[in-house]
């Protein structure tokens, strides 16, 4: 490159810089709406909230976690798609929303590809197999032997249809062959209620919204969706390690916006969330779930989405998981 081109070029970058600089400056202007499309109590409020506490630290402007539940997630998914995108209404997209719904909801009000901007990934939970502890098995292969000599007598419960816990349920009865049925409820604090109470037999779900139940004893750890043992439960096996090469399956979260939301908010949003996952308080939080945190650019969450959408689309097909 000649003198004068690096001199013209570098008069393009000054230019440019004061105009970069007021559009960041401009957001946030406001409170930032963060929409977890669950019922409160599940794992997804408490990543959003244990990062929303810290961007409003450092953003200087309320970022306020809004409770959406019900539909498997798809009204609210369908309200931030029409939001005005500017970066103030962002979304919690996870497995369910993300990679399932497209496959088993045909007619979808919208476009998960086309109608959101993906930013960062926050974290990747990993699912506990459990059950209550009236349930007459000590582990995991008693579970599967006993599910399938009463098949169709127990009931597992989930957030709601395409839930993860749905999504990992589902996956665990093709691997195994058991017939379990499936009772969806709107969201993981009030499938929780009815499984500790005994009303149902089963369940799915991260480990934040489990371990202080299985460690007062009010729910029995089977095993774990991950590819190892957890080192906060390092007794309870892998579902893997019982026989079935190759299953893992794990929750993950990210933060979405509405399509149209200027580059530089979204690049923004993402730099203040990997800030804000490398914070004390998001670090111990997450180290104390098990929970693995994000925090790369946009582009790589898309990648992962795109993965992750061919990924599910092979297991709900072949598990015949649809929308209950």
């Amino acid at each position: 490159m000649t003198l004068d081109r690096r001199r013209a070029c570098a008069v393009v970058v000054a230019l440019a810089l004061p105009g970069l600089a007021r559009a960041q400056a401009a957001w946030p202007r406001q409170s930032i709406r963060f929409v977890v499309p669950f019922a409160p109590g599940g794992t997804s409020e408490i990543v959003a909230r244990t990062v929303a506490n810290e961007l409003t630290h450092q953003l200087g402007q309320t970022v306020f976690v809004d409770n959406k539940g019900g539909g498997a997630g798809i009204p609210a998914m369908q309200e931030v798609a029409k939001a005005l995108p500017d970066g103030h209404t962002i979304i919690l997209g996870h497995v369910g929303t993300l990679a399932v719904h497209p496959v088993i909801f045909p007619n979808l009000p919208f476009d998960v590809n086309r109608d959101f901007v993906p930013v960062t990934l926050l974290a990747k939970v990993p699912n506990l197999f459990v059950i209550h502890p009236d349930v007459p098995a000590k582990d995991f292969n008693e579970f599967v032997a006993y599910v399938k000599s009463n098949p169709g007598k127990l009931n597992y419960g989930s957030a709601g249809n395409a839930s993860a816990g749905h999504l990992a349920m589902e996956y665990l009865k093709l691997v195994t062959g058991m017939f379990i049925t499936h009772i969806p409820y709107r969201g993981t604090g009030p499938a929780l209620t009815d499984l500790l109470a005994g009303r149902t037999q089963a369940f799915s779900a991260g480990t934040p919204a489990l371990l202080p139940h299985i460690r007062a004893g009010r729910l029995r750890a089977i095993a774990m969706g991950t590819a190892r043992r957890l080192p906060v439960l390092p007794d309870v096996p892998t579902v893997a390690e019982m026989g079935y090469k190759d299953f893992e399956t794990s929750q993950w979260y990210g933060i979405l916006a509405p399509a149209g939301t200027p580059r530089e908010v979204v690049k923004r949003l993402q730099e203040e969330s990997l800030i804000a996952l490398k914070s004390n308080s998001v670090t111990e939080r997450f180290a104390s779930d098990s929970a693995i945190g994000g925090g790369g650019p946009p582009e790589e969450f898309a990648a992962f989405i795109a993965q992750q959408q061919k990924v599910w689309k092979d297991i709900c097909v072949r598990a015949g998981i649809k929308a209950d």
